[in-house]
């Protein structure tokens, strides 16, 4: 089992859920740290020594106060860490539920579990942590067909057209804007067509539902 545990969390309640999974687990030696700036000092400072971490348990959103940081999320604490310490384990416990953005933590920072906090999430904790260790990389299941059901390869041409409607820029308008900025295809056709391919692909009735759905899933 893991040795010693760096948790990432700005809210004392859910550090006891995290305490006693890993109580549970017994594992005696874990840190908690409020801000990803105080988590990333701890790495730096351990990275290299018998006293290193061997897994990162992080939320991905942390309340702004007072005190300044330069880190202000568990996505960019996690690329910072990786850059320090690439074989940490990572996991990701967050209330977070949008399909795209969980699957990039997978896809773009290479987390190897994902917990969501929840009514049981002590348990789930408990679980994923003992699947990481052994090696395996864990996906809720429900996160997991969320993903698979929403597989298409947004471009970025396509999330920027989408950004625009969600702004409630008409087509005429975006026509002009892609024509000024070189964006192509920039006829007002071929941006029609590229909508109809969207609805289709994810069932939106309109255009509305179109943006509605896409910031569901963590697109825009």
């Amino acid at each position: 089992m893991f040795k010693k545990v760096l948790i990432a969390e700005d809210h004392e309640v859910r550090n006891l859920g995290v305490v006693n999974a890993l109580t549970e687990l017994q594992i005696q030696h874990f840190d908690f740290v409020n801000y990803c700036d105080d988590a990333l000092q701890k790495i730096k400072t351990t990275a290299a020594t018998v006293e290193s971490y061997d897994l990162l348990i992080t939320d991905l959103s942390f309340d702004k106060d007072h005190i300044l940081q330069k880190i202000n999320s568990g996505q960019q604490l996690i690329e910072e860490v990786k850059k320090i310490q690439p074989n940490l384990k990572v996991i990701a416990f967050s209330i977070e539920k949008k399909p795209k953005i969980i699957d990039d933590l997978f896809k773009i920072h290479k987390i190897n579990g994902f917990v969501s906090k929840g009514r049981n999430d002590g348990k789930d904790l408990r679980s994923t942590i003992k699947k990481v260790f052994s090696g395996e990389t864990v996906i809720p299941q429900e996160i997991l067909n969320s993903i698979r059901n929403t597989s298409f390869e947004f471009t970025e041409y396509d999330v920027t057209l989408i950004e625009l409607l969600a702004k409630g820029w008409k087509q005429g308008d975006i026509e002009k804007h892609f024509k000024e900025n070189k964006i192509t295809p920039d006829s007002k056709s071929a941006i029609e067509k590229r909508l109809n391919d969207l609805r289709y692909e994810l069932g939106a009735k309109n255009n509305i539902e179109l943006v509605v759905m896409c910031k569901d899933i963590g697109i825009i």
